[in-house]
């Protein structure tokens, strides 16, 4: 089943009234100049962005932009509840992540959409004869009983 999660700037959200679907901030830092109710019904989790070190690492210079993007892809599969709320959010309706960043369209946004579109399409393979759950741990437990 085809999801639909793109990528933009909060800045350009925050301007912009929701058409439909939601809409996520994803960066684990506040965007300085922005208040939390300037916001509207854009939800901020950050749980699924990149760590400090690894975020301080990429921003000063250390590490660069590849080895950035394969070290998050790491962190994400080494916590993949943390794309829990993000399944569930692209299951009920177009998603859209946002960052701060200059320019989203090359952020590490492209790592966790890619994620998150893995992680239900797995789930979705998982769960072919029933209702997925997201979380893609109950995908093997036969809810029948519950219904």
């Amino acid at each position: 089943m085809p999801y639909s999660v793109s990528i933009g700037g909060i800045r350009e959200a925050v301007d912009e009234p929701s058409s439909r679907g939601t809409r996520v901030l994803a960066d684990r830092l506040w965007p300085r100049g922005l208040r939390k109710t300037d916001l509207g019904d854009i939800v901020w989790y950050r749980d699924a962005s990149p760590e400090p070190a690894l975020r301080k690492a990429f921003h000063d210079g250390t590490l660069k932009r590849d080895p950035f993007f394969k070290k998050y892809l790491k962190q994400l599969q080494a916590d993949p509840d943390c794309l829990i709320p993000l399944m569930k959010y692209a299951r009920s309706g177009p998603l859209q992540l946002l960052t701060a960043t200059h320019d989203p369209q090359s952020s590490y946004l492209n790592v966790l959409v890619q994620a998150i579109q893995n992680a239900l399409q797995a789930e979705d393979e998982a769960c072919a004869d029933r209702e997925p759950s997201s979380p893609a741990c109950h995908a093997h437990l036969d809810h029948k009983h519950l219904r």
